[in-house]
């Protein structure tokens, strides 16, 4: 009837808080919390991998009458935002190294989405696309994803030798970079089991267990075992390194050989002798399987396995084998070269 006090109109008159509550109940939607002008992303995590072209999505679903978005990389374990790219819609600017490799995507008026070219192991993280309308502000957060895979290193010296920079320049030197406790997590539930302690990104200190037993904390559920924070210029560890798909690719050179001969064996084939990185992306993305120890750039001997048999280091679950750092002089050994495609 004209006049009549319905319910719907009811609620308009209370509260804020009231109102969301009366909605709710009659089965509407709530009142939307988050942007105004910046659309929530489908995907929070994007995947992608080394050397790829990947597009984290920002879209506004309207256009203010004026604003610039901001792009920036959170940093892990440092309270800071690099900034990537600002843009006002019509032009943009770069900053930094990665901004020498992205640029706006703008597939229609209103996308600000980011395109990053020649993705690095460095650029994976946490980024913040940000619109400033000088009234305002709003922001939408993605995480970029790489694939890989996680690697324990330890020097020639043997076990726990590096400080936290030290472990960081390692694994950069072995074709890497430290991982995160995401990824060691990752890895992990992949089957990786690792005695020893290493450095990660974020400055924590832990290692991964499949299998409780004395040598390894002793008895406990499986898991991520922590250290802890640790000092990162006196507490001394070994390191978790990751790495991702390769631009080239890894072959075996036959033979029994010094490290000296197996850098000009490399040479002699336009390569170079493999990083510890290398043997392990083409075991993980290329499914490298030889049954033969060969030297690698930093001096070590490892093959990598991804079919299990007896006569083949003799474990049962696949993975690259070390026989640790022999002799330099010592004619025993093939070698494993990289050449880029």
């Amino acid at each position: 009837m004209p006049g009549q006090f319905t319910l719907p109109t009811f609620c308009r008159f209370l509260l804020p808080w009231a109102f969301t509550i009366c909605l709710i109940a009659l089965g509407d939607p709530a009142p939307h919390p988050g942007p105004h002008y910046l659309l929530p992303p489908i995907h929070e995590v994007i995947h992608s991998r080394r050397g790829a072209t990947a597009t984290l999505p920002c879209v506004l679903g309207a256009s203010p009458p004026s604003y610039k978005v901001r792009w920036s990389k959170v940093e892990p374990g440092e309270l800071r935002e690099t900034p990537i790219l600002v843009t006002n819609g019509l032009h943009a600017r770069g900053y930094g190294p990665l901004g020498g490799r992205a640029r706006m995507r703008r597939g229609h008026r209103l996308d600000a989405s980011l395109v990053i070219v020649g993705v690095r192991l460095e650029d994976e993280g946490r980024y913040r696309c940000e619109l400033i309308n000088g009234i305002e502000d709003e922001s939408v957060a993605l995480t970029l994803s790489l694939e890989g895979v996680v690697f324990p290193y330890q020097p020639s010296r043997g076990r726990y030798q590096f400080n936290y920079y030290e472990a960081k320049q390692a694994c950069e030197e072995q074709d890497g970079r430290l991982a995160t406790y995401s990824q060691l997590y990752q890895a992990w539930t992949e089957g990786l089991d690792w005695c020893n302690a290493g450095w990660l990104l974020e400055g924590s200190v832990r290692y991964p267990v499949l299998t409780a037993r004395a040598p390894c904390g002793g008895p406990g559920r499986p898991g991520i075992r922590s250290y802890g924070p640790r000092d990162r210029k006196r507490d001394r560890y070994d390191a978790f390194c990751f790495t991702s798909a390769l631009a080239g690719h890894v072959f075996f050179v036959p033979g029994r050989l010094t490290l000296s001969e197996a850098h000009a064996a490399c040479r002699r084939r336009g390569a170079v002798v493999a990083k510890v990185g290398h043997l392990y992306a083409a075991w993980k993305f290329s499914g490298l399987d030889q049954c033969d120890g060969g030297w690698l750039e930093d001096g070590s001997v490892r093959f990598p396995i991804t079919t299990p048999r007896p006569r083949c280091g003799g474990l049962p679950d696949p993975g690259v084998r070390s026989f640790g750092f022999p002799r330099p002089q010592q004619a025993t050994y093939g070698t494993y070269c990289y050449a880029e495609k």
